[in-house]
């Protein structure tokens, strides 16, 4: 591909106030890039919020939003379209600021380059080296570290090579942004240095194409307008796919028959084609699954070491149940490590289902994901794929006798009767005296409460978020197998988190759980206080103490709810079977 003819993403990171904004505008001024009007806007915005006393601010060109320019800062990735003689640029000015380092992954996403900025007189700081981390982590082969105002300590070699020494894979280039300094063209300011311009070193980086690399379709859509019509619509991630090829998809083979499009039969899709292929014979495929050559398809696994960096103002929970949208697909996930806001790591992470993967350093589409929070849909995380921890190979083992035999021989339905509320509200009391009455009247019932499993089970968790959300997973899975065996199963858990409750109710069948709160104000709960929990909690001796120092998330539709502010033990534990009767549990 020749230059003229080629595209480089970039993006301009580093720590705030390094000057990224300000590099970018002068890019573009110093090249001549900058229409009339837009001279004439940059002049007039200099003098009214610029920074530099009347003279021009090319950060100006960049920060859009009036925050930015009331702070001085960049606070959104901001994009710039630019070309020169020899090729066409996208730019996008990523902030430096530490709560916006998710802004700055999703400029990084897309980029092929990357100009890691730095103020000479800081050196190398730590927003410096997490955005050196997210840079190759994203996989971004080529970045050079501008070393940034460098006037300001007249342009002393001295400073720029100390840096310099930090980056020994990188290109540094010294300049300085507000005046132009090797941005374009070279300084006789800086005659002991002998390397390229920033935008000659731009202008030289080679992007590789992966088109040598082996075809990846994405299938995002079946395509069956009718009886006599099936394709499979998406896009082509890697490589060519071409009419004829053998591909594989699920464990079976086929040929490419045709690629259709609007305009027209192709016989060969490159990358980036969104196409739809038919095949020759009737193969099962759907939304997520990936055609491949069938020479070399890509892996399949459930498990992975990947590194993550979080971006919710939530940290991550081990243990709990996320969404990883990966490729077409969208399947559970969790992890193993906790993470804060804009912390990286490097975790063994877990999907609920087998996916198609490669690895990110090969592939970014099939070797990147997205984390979503599983009940508000928010995007709080991503994840660039290593390497597979296990095959998929695990499967389910068909046995003889399975649930509904079990259901037959008890002659009832199985249920999780999960409550919940606050310590001291009164749901061992109450379950104690469900499992009572159901036992009388000859069901099959097991009681898992929240003190006694902490004898056996989960006496190795404490009290932290990530302990709770834990314990409540674990407990989860007990009551899925018991419902399995066909019990009517009684958990009485504080269970002070939404998403691990939502967790339980999903693991079994949609008649299965029934969601019964507690509901006792806090204030009557302290009163009550039977183990005297409440107080020394409120002296600081038990910390996570939920509704005193830990929160209680309330259920928003739980099948039953009861007031024990109204009802007796024995009246709340009857308004539960009498549920149970109206859902046909019993």
């Amino acid at each position: 591909m020749e230059l003229q003819e080629s595209l480089l993403r970039f993006i301009t990171c580093g720590s705030v106030d390094d000057g990224k904004s300000t590099l970018i505008g002068r890019l573009l001024y110093e090249s001549k890039l900058l229409y009339a009007d837009h001279l004439a806007a940059l002049e007039a915005d200099s003098r009214r919020v610029g920074t530099r006393g009347g003279d021009l601010d090319f950060a100006l060109l960049v920060d859009g939003l009036a925050a930015e320019r009331e702070q001085g800062i960049t606070i959104d990735v901001a994009y710039r379209y630019f070309a020169t003689e020899a090729r066409r640029f996208i730019v996008a000015d990523t902030p430096g600021h530490e709560q916006y380092t998710r802004n700055m992954v999703t400029g990084a996403s897309t980029a092929d380059a990357a100009v890691l900025l730095l103020d000479a007189r800081k050196g190398v700081l730590s927003q410096t080296r997490r955005h050196a981390r997210i840079v190759s982590l994203l996989g971004i082969r080529h970045v050079a570290v501008a070393v940034n105002k460098l006037d300001l300590l007249g342009y002393s070699r001295e400073a720029f090579e100390k840096i310099q020494a930090e980056f020994p894979d990188g290109t540094c280039i010294p300049m300085s942004a507000t005046e132009g300094v090797n941005v374009v063209g070279r300084s006789e300011l800086t005659p002991w240095y002998d390397g390229p311009t920033l935008l000659q070193w731009l202008e030289s980086v080679v992007v590789s194409s992966e088109v040598d690399g082996p075809s990846r379709f994405l299938v995002q859509w079946v395509n069956r307008p009718d009886a006599s019509f099936r394709g499979f619509s998406g896009r082509v991630l890697r490589g060519v796919l071409r009419q004829g090829d053998e591909v594989c998809v699920g464990g079976r083979s086929s040929t490419v028959e045709r690629i259709v499009t609007m305009d027209g039969d192709l016989t060969e899709a490159p990358k980036g084609s969104s196409v739809t292929v038919v095949l020759a014979d009737d193969v099962d495929a759907s939304r997520g699954d990936v055609l491949a050559a069938a020479t070399e398809p890509p892996g399949v696994a459930d498990a992975f070491q990947a590194d993550l960096v979080w971006l919710n103002e939530n940290g991550l929970l081990p243990g709990r149940q996320y969404l990883a949208k990966i490729g077409a697909r969208t399947v559970g996930f969790t992890a193993t490590k906790p993470l804060q806001l804009n912390e990286i790591g490097t975790d063994s992470v877990h999907f609920e289902a087998p996916v198609p993967f490669e690895s990110y350093r090969v592939n970014r589409d099939l070797g990147s994901f997205v984390v979503l929070d599983r009940l508000t849909n928010a995007t709080v995380g991503a994840g660039m794929i290593d390497h597979a921890l296990r095959p998929a190979n695990l499967r389910w083992q068909a046995l003889t006798v399975d649930k509904q035999a079990r259901i037959e021989r008890n002659g009832h339905r199985p249920c999780v009767v999960w409550l919940t509320g606050l310590s001291g509200a009164g749901k061992s009391t109450i379950a104690d005296l469900v499992e009572k009455s159901l036992h009388a009247a000859g069901r099959h019932t097991f009681l898992l409460d929240g003190d006694n499993v902490r004898h056996g089970l989960n006496k190795d968790l404490g009290f932290s978020d990530a302990d709770r959300v834990e314990n409540i997973r674990r407990i989860a899975e007990v009551a899925s197998l018991m419902v399995d065996a066909g019990l009517i199963v009684l958990v009485s858990f504080i269970s002070p988190f939404r998403a691990e409750r939502a967790l339980a109710r999903e693991l079994v069948a949609e008649n299965e759980f029934c969601e019964v709160f507690v509901d006792t104000p806090l204030d009557v709960a302290e009163q009550r206080d039977p183990k005297g929990l409440y107080a020394r909690a409120r002296r600081g001796e038990l910390p996570n103490f939920t509704g005193i120092s830990s929160p209680y998330e309330p259920p928003e539709n739980p099948e039953i709810r009861l007031d024990t502010t109204a009802l007796s033990p024995a009246e709340a534990a009857e308004a539960v079977v009498a549920r149970l009767r109206a859902l046909g549990v019993c």
